[in-house]
């Protein structure tokens, strides 16, 4: 049994993306911001990880000059540290493989999203756009 286990465990690329996939809380903002998308528009049928990928890479515009993408501070790497390109604080990684305890706190997700969703894009994340980023960077 253990033997399966762990066997189940490497297919799956570890035990960390085991478990930041079945993380509750990372599921219940999901779900929220499925509701939400599906208010918005009654043909919504799921989050995609590839527009998530393209909502992370950029590059847009209407936000800062020096931030056209989220990789612009969290590196084009998503299981890499990024570094703030107007302080050079550190920042942890962005995918929950790296980071399992990222996505997890429903205030600092809104806050973090508030913030840097008028930095990159120049107005606020629509609900589809907040539940494709966390399934991309949820993702394997």
């Amino acid at each position: 049994m253990v033997v399966g286990l762990a066997v189940a465990g490497a297919m799956l690329g570890g035990g960390s993306a085991l478990a930041a996939a079945n993380d509750p809380a990372r599921a219940a903002l999901l779900t929220g911001y499925a509701a939400q998308a599906k208010a918005q528009n009654p043909g919504f049928t799921g989050f995609s990880a590839e527009r998530g990928r393209a909502l992370y890479l950029g590059p847009h515009s209407g936000g800062n000059v020096d931030t056209p993408a989220c990789a612009a501070c969290h590196t084009a790497t998503p299981t890499a540290s990024g570094r703030h390109n107007k302080t050079g604080r550190s920042i942890e990684p962005m995918a929950t493989s790296a980071n399992p305890s990222r996505f997890t706190d429903p205030a600092q997700v809104e806050k973090r999203f508030e913030r840097d969703c008028p930095n990159v894009l120049g107005r606020a994340c629509t609900a589809l756009e907040k539940g494709d980023f966390i399934t991309f960077l949820n993702s394997p």
